[in-house]
């Protein structure tokens, strides 16, 4: 048996540096303030850094635009009556809050009539184990077409579906969200950021090219390869570095996942959700399909920016709340009109934590943007970056480098692209590089660290989840739990590009590295 103190000791001292390295955020980040108090301290230090750079002019030349970027100081007389008048605007236009809200409505119902524990008991209990992990990472980087709906939905099933496996529910809370956040630029169809970045990208190409013109898919063919590298990746850190660390989940499992049987009521549920689910999908369809059909686009037809889109979220919480309903009236846990109110209250009262938080986040991405202090970091930063002297392909590594920093400074997609495309695109033209290779270089940099950004308000969302598992959860915890898969995801996307680059594969259909 040996010395158990020894045993320790020695388990200790095997520990490698990387899981060392996580120990210590763990450890640190746990003593910091409630992630509350901390967005607190940041907007404050925010507020403070504008007036700062204010008095000492600190400036910028937007590349697009030739517009000069000056700080805004919010401590002066006119910056506190903005901070005043526009404080509840902030926090009710906060993008996540009514996006959150209402899609939680439909999951909360869901998961309260018992829809999703039974249907988790049906069919994904039945699958083997080793294809669940994968299959929720599959989602989780397929999802993020769905933008920020994804982002809000699959992490809590996730958590469920490992707790009714008797893993950690942490773990698989942590790695859905790390597939949809840090797996952002990658997918397996073209979707609307697609068409979003590539707007920019050629406006920014036609400062050297006039006639220059970009399309969605010219990107395609690696974010291809990438969702079919970043799978494998994903589900081995999660089984190899976070789960292992997390340990072995000692929170309340509630009495429904030590029994895998259905109730006669539950299977009639179940018949009665898939029958209403089957009608939503057969409605959507028509709705979307036809080429003249409703939530197409009336001019061009399309359903990348179309009214598809902008029904995202209703369609997210439709998804959810009409097989709710009936497998609750189905399996007789909603017998009238008072027990969908009482249940929908139920769902949203487990939000509480989560709105206070978004109203502070709020203030404090809000004022970060008034500020102007991420652009003109931005800016500077990518100065700096041309200024070095690096060419070929460790200059392309520098500037993925160079943005997955600026991401955790500025978390929108488009707003860093804005800001950065003028600049990269005709910078790497000029050295010979297609807009479309600078543009998946942009769109590594802006994924890979989307996992542990503050600025990306859904790691607050995060946060409130995961203190539905373990009220004592912190931000250190979160982080070092999310990291690894910023580093591994980092890792090997860029040995994907470098491979890409050293090969000379097309990047879309007609699309090539050089110009």
């Amino acid at each position: 048996m040996g010395n158990p103190e020894l045993n320790v000791k020695n388990k200790v001292r095997k520990k490698s540096l990387f899981y060392r390295f996580l120990d210590w955020i763990e450890v640190n980040g746990n003593k910091l303030p409630d992630v509350l108090t901390l967005f607190v301290i940041f907007t404050a230090i925010i507020l403070v850094v504008s007036a700062i750079g204010s008095a000492a002019g600190w400036t910028a030349v937007n590349p697009a635009t030739k517009e000069k970027i000056e700080a805004v100081n919010l401590l002066n007389g006119e910056g506190i009556k903005r901070i005043l008048s526009e404080m509840v605007h902030n926090f009710v236009n906060f993008p996540p809050l009514g996006l959150v809200l209402v899609v939680m409505l439909g999951v909360g119902l869901a998961e309260s009539t018992g829809l999703i524990s039974a249907f988790m008991r049906r069919v994904v209990l039945a699958a083997p184990t080793k294809l669940i992990l994968p299959i929720i990472v599959l989602i989780g980087i397929v999802g993020n077409a769905a933008a920020d709906a994804a982002l809000i939905v699959l992490p809590p099933v996730a958590a469920m579906i490992f707790l009714a496996l008797k893993r950690n529910p942490i773990a698989g809370l942590v790695a859905a969200y790390a597939a949809v956040a840090g797996g952002f630029s990658a997918n397996i169809m073209v979707n609307l950021l697609d068409a979003l970045l590539a707007g920019f990208t050629e406006s920014s190409a036609q400062i050297i090219d006039p006639e220059f013109k970009a399309n969605p898919a010219m990107n395609y063919y690696f974010l291809l390869a990438s969702t079919f590298v970043l799978l494998p990746v994903a589900v081995f850190v999660t089984t190899k570095i976070v789960e292992p660390r997390l340990g072995a989940y000692t929170g309340i499992i509630p009495e429904d996942q030590d029994d895998t049987s259905l109730t006669s009521d539950e299977k009639r549920g179940l018949r009665w959700a898939t029958i209403s689910l089957s009608v939503y999908v057969v409605i959507l369809l028509a709705l979307t399909v036809p080429s003249n059909a409703l939530l197409r686009d009336p001019e061009t037809g399309s359903l990348i920016v179309s009214p598809f889109m902008d029904s995202l979220v209703a369609i997210m919480f439709l998804f959810f709340f009409i097989p709710a309903l009936a497998y609750g009236i189905g399996s007789k846990s909603i017998k009238s009109d008072r027990d969908v109110a009482e249940q929908l209250s139920k769902a949203m009262s487990g939000m509480g934590y989560y709105i206070v938080l978004a109203f502070i986040a709020a203030q404090m991405i809000t004022y970060f943007n008034w500020s102007n202090l991420g652009a003109i970091i931005a800016i500077k930063g990518a100065e700096l970056l041309q200024n070095i002297g690096l060419t070929g392909l460790p200059l392309l590594i520098g500037f993925i480098i160079f943005t997955a920093l600026v991401n955790l400074l500025v978390a929108s997609s488009s707003a860093k692209w804005a800001l950065l495309g003028p600049v990269f695109v005709p910078m790497f033209m000029i050295l010979g590089y297609s807009p479309a290779f600078t543009q998946v270089a942009y769109r590594i940099g802006d994924s890979i660290t989307n996992t542990i950004t503050p600025m990306l308000a859904y790691f607050a969302i995060l946060l409130s989840f995961a203190k539905k598992f373990d009220k004592n959860m912190g931000v250190g915890t979160l982080i070092s739990s999310l990291i690894p898969y910023t580093f591994a995801f980092g890792i090997f996307w860029i040995i994907l590009f470098s491979i890409w680059y050293l090969l000379g594969l097309p990047l879309g259909p007609g699309v090539y590295i050089k110009l």
